[in-house]
């Protein structure tokens, strides 16, 4: 999130690009939203990841374990938040997604289904499962905010038939009325894994209305493969001010091509091999070709849905912060065009102590630190893979990025929630 500035004007109505690069098996496919004309757009998937064939997969997503979700389980899964999903619908048939997905809104006049409980695209659905996929017996998937309820809002249609009949693809204006239905319905989370390079004045009016009504928009920051303006430049939603903006790094956590960066990027996740929901039949390993912002954002609206249950009386900033302050970077007071403040770690979000003093982006309560306390050469390493270890208080600086299990539990002694603790959540 990022001080306020000024804006050129733009034009409302204009078109919404969503970009899922998808590799089931070993084909990579790209479904694609884009142009002006009634939109388009296909999704070849391998044969193992058949949308009419229940598919499980045994083992975890390996992007739970580089973020730390066992870890962050122990303070919160995301019970009792609802996460809302503007996109394609929410296949309710997915067993990972029945218990998760409450009544939703459809903006696109779907027969049938006014709730969005379906979804012919399939990318509602797959961030859905990243953000509160359940256990099921026989698969390793579960969503990184487990516990947490999801809003399907859908603001497009996929299918070439459905597009045409729709006649307009998916643009600004309607995803704007999706944020105001999202808001109005009580979200604490909006997850937008759509962008455009319009600045929408609806669209704007749209987020400053979710974040006085407490909610807090996550969205991508623009895939550079499914673009027509591939310049690293602002994109929509995403570039507001009042919006966490999210761009996606490889299986290694670094900064890809494949996507759009600039001044916007405020975190990172990963954005590739994500295991998740595949329509109804079960799961499916997607963006193994190349890296997706859509999925990166659906990772940061789950750990922002953690932080939701934790801190329920924060204001939508101090989420964001939370998030910004304890991202993995190279310099603690340093942020980049590449990857923001740095790759999200949940863990570390959900102990933080924000009295002031955090280096790097300033406190939505406290403004930014003394010089002094924040040192240039000090780095915020991720660790997720061994030791997800959260910030500690030093006497000679601000973090000291444990390196030993047993620093784990001295740094919550203060800030462990009331009540037992919390395990990963069990297959039912």
């Amino acid at each position: 999130m990022r001080p306020r500035r000024g804006r050129p004007e733009g034009r409302g109505g204009a078109v919404l690009r969503v970009g899922a690069a998808a590799a089931c098996g070993s084909l990579a496919s790209t479904l694609i939203l884009a142009g002006a004309a009634p939109t388009t757009a296909t999704a070849a998937v391998a044969a193992d990841c058949d949308p009419e064939v229940t598919r499980l997969v045994a083992e975890p997503p390996v992007a739970l374990d580089r973020l730390g979700a066992a870890e962050s389980w122990q303070l919160a899964t995301g019970e009792g938040v609802l996460v809302a999903v503007v996109d394609s619908g929410v296949d309710a048939r997915n067993e990972h997604l029945t218990d998760a997905v409450v009544d939703g809104v459809d903006l696109v006049g779907t027969e049938g289904d006014p709730r969005g409980w379906s979804d012919p695209a399939g990318h509602g659905t797959a961030v859905a499962g990243q953000i509160a996929a359940r256990a099921v017996e026989g698969s390793g998937l579960v969503g990184l905010a487990p516990d947490a309820r999801i809003l399907p809002v859908r603001v497009y249609l996929s299918t070439e038939d459905q597009a045409a009949e729709a006649g307009d693809g998916v643009r600004t204006d309607r995803i704007a009325e999706g944020i105001r239905a999202a808001a109005n319905t009580g979200a604490q989370i909006i997850n937008v894994s759509l962008s455009s390079p319009t600045d929408d004045p609806a669209l704007r009016a749209a987020v400053e209305l979710a974040n006085r009504r407490g909610a807090l928009v996550v969205a991508s920051a623009g895939n550079r493969l499914t673009a027509e303006d591939t310049s690293d430049s602002p994109r929509y939603p995403a570039a507001y001010p009042e919006v966490l903006s999210v761009t996606a790094v490889d299986a290694a956590d670094q900064p890809t091509t494949d996507a759009i960066h600039g001044p916007h990027v405020d975190v990172a996740a990963p954005g590739t091999d994500v295991l998740t929901t595949f329509h109804a039949a079960g799961d499916c390993i997607l963006a193994g070709g190349e890296a997706s912002t859509s999925f990166a954002t659906a990772y940061v609206s789950a750990a922002a849905a953690l932080l939701a249950e934790r801190y329920p009386d924060e204001l939508p900033e101090q989420w964001a912060h939370r998030l910004m302050a304890t991202a993995a970077r190279g310099a603690v007071d340093q942020r980049d065009d590449q990857s923001g403040w740095g790759v999200v770690r949940p863990y570390a979000a959900l102990a933080l102590v924000d009295d002031g003093t955090a280096p790097g982006p300033p406190s939505p309560l406290h403004g930014r630190p003394p010089a002094a306390e924040s040192p240039a050469d000090q780095t915020l390493a991720l660790g997720a893979r061994a030791d997800p270890t959260g910030p500690t208080r030093a006497a000679t600086g601000w973090w000291v990025v444990a390196g030993a299990g047993a620093l784990v539990g001295a740094s919550l002694l203060g800030v462990r929630r009331r009540g037992p603790e919390r395990s990963a959540p069990a297959a039912r």
